[in-house]
């Protein structure tokens, strides 16, 4: 059970990875925040050496499948999800889905926030539920995302 809900969980952060739009090839940056993420949820399991080797896992796991989404979701798609995150993160309510869908490529998504705070730090967070559709193959995954200075949103959690 637990490494099922690891492999949808990397699965999941590299579908988040693969919609950032930092500049680069979306293959490279989709295997790098894959790898980052995967490392986050691997140091979930496990204590001492089996805490290494979650993260370790992790790493490997995530890199692969961030790798796999980047390939697949193409500027279009990274355009569309990134104009939901921002609408569901900036003024959705809680519980409304905004929605993103590229009829080129038939992918899609959702955000979903569930729960808006302030931080320690007095930073405006939400966090939140996310699909994304691939090849008819649906993932989700939850994770926090905090409005930076500048008015981005930039998830510190998932």
């Amino acid at each position: 059970m637990r490494s099922t809900k690891f492999a949808v969980a990397a699965l999941a952060l590299g579908l988040l990875a693969a919609c950032t739009d930092q500049s680069g090839p979306k293959q490279d940056v989709g295997t790098v925040l894959g790898g980052v993420g995967g490392a986050v949820v691997g140091a979930q399991f496990g204590r001492g050496a089996g805490r290494l080797v979650g993260v370790a896992a992790g790493t490997l796991l995530g890199a692969l499948i961030g790798s796999q989404v980047g390939k697949s979701l193409d500027q279009a798609d990274q355009m569309y999800a990134n104009q939901a995150n921002q609408r569901a993160l900036e003024s959705a309510p809680i519980g409304q889905a905004s929605t993103w869908r590229n009829p080129d490529s038939g992918n899609s998504g959702t955000v979903t926030p569930i729960k808006t705070y302030s931080n320690p730090n007095g930073q405006y967070c939400r966090e939140f539920q996310q699909t994304i559709t691939v090849g008819g193959q649906t993932q989700s995954a939850y994770g926090t995302a905090c409005r930076q200075p500048d008015g981005t949103w930039r998830i510190v959690s998932n």
